[in-house]
């Protein structure tokens, strides 16, 4: 009796989370197919899988809360002088994609500096601190209670005790070990305004409600609406002292000045509104230009419940537009099916494609699934080169010498689906050149991997890859 009750409730609980997965909104077929096929191979386990994981579930008050800070701030950005009104032919397309997923338009008269490589980019960010007059706003995934860490956390006090407005936002998880160490507690008491994005909680039962790997990967530092700093770089050491194996971590770092600041400070109040319920939209002013004509840029935030695009398509429109070359840089290679064909399209129709990926990924899982994607790549005439000593953590898109994109989104389905991110699109020669500057001098750091190379690799290690390929769509 008892088995014949479980198979029968097994399978009508079966079918009924079939059913749900089918009918799931904005789902792509080969998620659908994935979940569908681990839910009939792997029983019960498969259907709680699907469950924890399996939908971008989000506490409700939430997302609304979320939805009334976006709307306060833009019915705050009145139309500005600065807003590009007749880009050039080649970039018309690609603006006109990133307005339709972040909801900003491309500003001019902006000044953008490549910042260091070495740990020399964090005294710029302590300068700019140390310079503020009126507030500092910073925004990180992870925040380490390292050498660099504790530098910013210092000239956050600093600031905060002179009577600079701080307000800091880092992720639970991401920047738990500040949270837990005694800085966190020190800037409190200096006067610094401490939140966390998405706190755990109790989690069995904020599962009920959300997703608990929801997580806020943005970079952001505002200085006195003047200033701002954004791009791959946590707020650490590139020695990473969490993963020292893998170190070091190579990122990148920009500083911008000019109309693009405010766009940058309206995705860090956003934030900020949504997590506290306090409004600072008046924070919200006009930033002059800081040159002329200066540069074009837009800031482009995506997060699970903006569903009108993702990075993805943001990606794939510069990929779509590119005639002579791309160069690209992301530590982890987990693509959605779009991305991945634009790249490959790339490259057939003659477009010099070159991919830089970490040799030694700090994630066997992910490293693993990136291979998968080795010989597709590889036959369409991509150039795959593998970064020997250390990590390249920068996530770098340049197109034709004359636009690209930086920021936080690595290429994986995390970055589109799950995570917030905060990326930058550029359009200007000199930026360009040294963004690919900065590319060839990872270049001169790898190795180059060859199709033939891939094709030797062992039956155990082609099958484990293609296997966690396959599984993509679920990772």
């Amino acid at each position: 009796m008892w088995p014949s009750s479980f198979v029968l409730f097994h399978t009508v609980a079966t079918l009924a989370l079939i059913a749900r997965v089918l009918l799931r909104p904005r789902m792509e077929p080969s998620v659908r197919l994935a979940w569908i096929m681990v839910i009939e191979a792997v029983p019960m386990a498969g259907m709680i899988a699907y469950l924890l994981f399996g939908e971008v579930r989000m506490n409700q008050a939430e997302v609304q809360r979320m939805a009334d800070a976006r709307d306060r701030l833009t019915g705050l950005r009145q139309p500005s002088p600065h807003v590009l009104t007749d880009p050039p032919a080649h970039a018309s397309q690609v603006i006109a994609a990133n307005f339709a997923v972040g909801g900003m338009n491309a500003v001019g008269g902006n000044r953008i500096r490549l910042l260091e490589e070495s740990d020399a980019a964090i005294e710029r960010m302590v300068d700019a601190i140390n310079a503020a007059q009126d507030h500092v706003h910073l925004l990180f995934y992870i925040w380490l209670p390292d050498e660099s860490g504790t530098k910013v956390a210092d000239a956050i006090m600093r600031a905060a005790h002179r009577g600079v407005a701080c307000r800091l936002i880092v992720d639970a998880l991401g920047s738990r070990a500040l949270v837990r160490s005694h800085l966190w507690s020190q800037m409190q008491e200096a006067g610094a305004e401490c939140v966390t994005a998405f706190p755990w909680g109790l989690p069995f039962i904020s599962i009920l409600f959300r997703r608990l790997d929801l997580r806020n990967h943005r970079k952001v530092v505002v200085v006195d609406n003047r200033l701002a700093i954004t791009g791959s770089r946590n707020c650490a050491d590139m020695a990473f002292a969490i993963k020292p194996r893998f170190a070091p971590w190579i990122d990148i770092l920009v500083s911008v000045e000019g109309p693009a600041v405010r766009q940058l400070q309206a995705v860090f109040l956003a934030d900020w509104m949504s997590y506290t319920g306090r409004d600072l939209g008046d924070m919200l002013v006009p930033v002059g230009a800081a040159g002329a004509p200066g540069m074009v840029a837009q800031v482009v935030a995506t997060g699970p419940d903006l569903r009108a695009g993702t990075m993805s398509d943001c990606l794939s429109g510069m990929l779509h537009a590119a005639r002579e070359s791309v160069t690209i840089t992301t530590p982890y290679y987990v693509p959605d099916n779009a991305l991945d064909a634009a790249i490959r399209a790339a490259a057939r129709r003659g477009v010099k494609v070159t991919m830089i990926l970490p040799a030694r990924n700090d994630s066997l899982v992910v490293g693993s699934t990136s291979q998968g994607f080795y010989y597709g790549l590889l036959s369409a005439g991509v150039r795959l080169m593998l970064f020997q000593p250390g990590l390249p953590h920068s996530k770098i898109m340049t197109v034709d010498g004359h636009m690209a994109m930086i920021g936080s989104s690595n290429l994986d389905r995390r970055s589109f689906e799950l995570n917030y991110e905060i990326n930058m699109a550029v359009f200007d020669g000199d930026l360009v050149a040294d963004l690919d500057r900065r590319q060839e001098s990872y270049i001169a750091r790898s190795r180059e991997i060859t199709l033939q190379e891939v094709r030797e690799w062992s039956f155990l290690r082609r099958l484990r890859n293609n296997l966690l390929a396959l599984a993509s769509p679920l990772l």
